[in-house]
């Protein structure tokens, strides 16, 4: 085994590079391992089961496999969403904006919605979740916020919900009960590691400090110690004000801003910046990936693959797993299409 060599560390960027795709293979190999087990587990079950002589203990048996057979399918349907997340970054952790779009306090307050929604589906799935800015809405909601997901594939799953997202509705602040249509942009950026090469010039870089708000400090932390970083070449902002400190504040947004400043160089080497960055859009009209309508029918769709489901409240709730799983069987078919030309 190469860690084990006595030169194995001589090499920090390179012993880093091999402990993560050790780390990638195992999250693959393991639960293959632990299947076959289970598989072996089932045919002693039903060999038992032919044996048994008493019919209503074969019959217990017999159940007892078609659960562990059940338990089997779920766990080689999280075994084939894995096998779709094989991008270089897709098992690390994500950086995750929210910005209110067109719309006033309907779009502050929609963008609450997509917060609460994506925070749900982050806790469902094990997934740390910590906010580094939030910036109330004048009257309702928000109009930013920056979260933290720590956890295994928070990146490879949370990529496939950047986009505008637009929402149908009777608007609750309207007394005419009229209906409205709001937008609200999400981003999703990986953490890198100190493996990947990022540099970042303190003369391209501006800091600010700022007083840290929060909806009567219910989410972060009210100091005088909140971070602002521009990056001025590239017009990349980020923001932190989830530590008292000054000093772990900044190292916090320096991280986002590594973080951004990479992506943004892999989508210029892709020649599809305009996707994300400085092209992206206004958030409004034309730009949106995703459909929620509320008024006068419920229906949830992604205008990327043309899944929907009219269960509105589940998804709301932070049942994303349908989404996700159709977009990246759709960038997955996309990919070997382009390939095969």
């Amino acid at each position: 085994m190469e860690a084990a060599q006595p030169e194995f560390w001589s090499d920090q960027n390179r012993a880093k590079e091999v402990i993560a795709q050790t780390k990638v293979l195992k999250a693959v190999l393991i639960p293959c391992e632990t299947i076959q087990a289970s598989l072996d587990d089932v045919t002693v079950m039903m060999e038992l089961a032919e044996e048994e002589s008493d019919s209503a203990q074969e019959e217990l048996a017999l159940d007892e496999v078609g659960t562990q057979l059940k338990e089997i399918e779920r766990e080689l349907a999280k075994l084939e969403m894995k096998t779709l997340l094989s991008g270089p970054l897709d098992a690390n952790n994500a950086y995750v904006s929210i910005h209110a779009g067109a719309g006033g306090t309907e779009s502050c307050d929609w963008a609450d919605m997509l917060f609460r929604m994506y925070r749900r589906y982050a806790e469902s799935h094990g997934f740390k979740f910590s906010i580094m800015d939030y910036q109330a809405g004048d009257e309702a909601g928000i109009k930013s916020v920056s979260c933290y997901l720590e956890g295994e594939y928070a990146y490879g799953y949370l990529k496939a919900e950047r986009g505008v997202h637009r929402l149908v509705r009777i608007s609750p602040f309207d007394s005419n009960k009229r209906r409205h249509t709001s937008f609200a942009s999400l981003d999703v950026v990986a953490e890198v590691d100190e493996s990947i090469d990022v540099t970042i010039e303190d003369k391209d870089i501006r800091v600010d400090t700022y007083r840290a708000s929060g909806a009567g400090g219910q989410h972060v932390n009210t100091t005088d110690s909140a971070i602002r970083i521009t990056h001025e070449p590239t017009g990349i902002v980020v923001q932190c004000q989830a530590e008292r400190s000054q000093h772990s504040n900044r190292q916090k947004a320096m991280d986002m801003l590594r973080a951004r400043l990479y992506e943004y160089e892999l989508d210029l080497q892709k020649r599809e910046i305009e996707r994300f960055y400085s092209a992206k859009g206004e958030i409004a009209w034309g730009g949106q990936m995703r459909s929620y309508v509320l008024q006068p029918y419920k229906m949830v769709k992604d205008l990327r693959t043309n899944t929907e489901t009219s269960n509105v409240d589940a998804v709301l709730d932070g049942d994303l797993d349908l989404f996700i799983e159709s977009y990246l069987k759709h960038t997955c078919r996309q990919a070997k299409n382009a390939e095969s030309e």
